[in-house]
């Protein structure tokens, strides 16, 4: 009896080693990578279906930095404010002197988006692929261009050095929308990309008042258009990713018998 039991214990184990190794070859496969989402950011703190707070909404988050530079450098035009723009120049004035003027600042307005080609170049992927990034840029610089020049028509502030259409300062706006996109564009990757090209944008701010072709009032409101154009770019461009794209569609031909007539049916939709 205990001679039976043994063989069969034995048999058992012969078994289940072949077996067990089967089920461990068995292990399914780690499912693929979902790529289709890498660019969405999951939102926190939201239950499915709960609206956003005015101030969590994405408008708000657009517009409040800009509101904050254009309401200042409003509020500082000519003698006017707590630090006005007659305040800032005399003390430029007094810790530089007179007769300064170099033309770094029309070059480096663009700095920023050599940055951004650079980093590209280099491997380091943006947040958009190259068409989405090109027609940003394309909106962004059509926003700012409207915006500041329609507003220099408007109020006609004369410039420190004598001429016209000071405020807001376009070179300024210019900087800082091309600071903005590198900022939105590789923030994932490291910060320290907007920084730099922050830097370099309030660097044109600051000799556009050192040239005196700009008041305080005008840089800051300058900045601020910047910022928003490229915000409203960002807000009214459809993304592609995380949508199936446009060109997917199912095609199905029939054939057509009516009234004594015949051909053939075309039925397009897009998925």
């Amino acid at each position: 009896m205990r001679l039976s039991l043994l063989k069969a214990a034995g048999l058992a184990l012969l078994l289940a080693g072949p077996l067990g190794a089967a089920r461990a070859q068995q292990v399914p496969a780690p499912a693929a990578a979902d790529t289709l989402h890498k660019y969405e950011r999951p939102a926190v703190g939201l239950v499915a279906g709960e609206k956003r707070r005015f101030f969590q909404s994405k408008g708000f988050r657009a517009a409040v930095v800009p509101a904050v530079l254009i309401g200042y450098g409003i509020s500082t035009i000519n003698g006017h404010g707590f630090y006005s723009s007659y305040d800032a120049k005399s003390d430029i004035n007094h810790l530089f002197g007179p007769g300064r003027h170099t033309h770094a600042d029309d070059y480096l307005q663009f700095a920023p988006y050599f940055e951004l080609g650079g980093v590209l170049l280099a491997g380091v992927e943006s947040k958009n692929d190259r068409v989405n990034l090109g027609l940003v840029i394309l909106k962004s610089e059509v926003f700012m261009l409207a915006s500041v020049f329609a507003v220099k028509n408007l109020t006609n502030i004369t410039r420190p050095d004598g001429t016209a259409t000071a405020f807001p300062s376009g070179h300024t706006a210019q900087a800082f929308l091309a600071a903005s996109i590198v900022h939105t564009e590789l923030r994932d990757k490291s910060q320290w990309y907007g920084v730099g090209a922050y830097t370099i944008a309030t660097g044109v701010a600051a000799l556009r008042m050192l040239n005196d072709k700009h008041w305080e009032s005008d840089v800051f409101a300058g900045a601020g258009f910047g910022i928003l154009s490229a915000h409203l770019a960002y807000l009214t461009h459809r993304h592609r990713w995380g949508r199936k794209p446009l060109s997917a569609a199912s095609w199905q031909v029939a054939p057509l018998y009516y009234a004594g007539a015949t051909g053939l049916t075309l039925h397009w939709q897009l998925r």
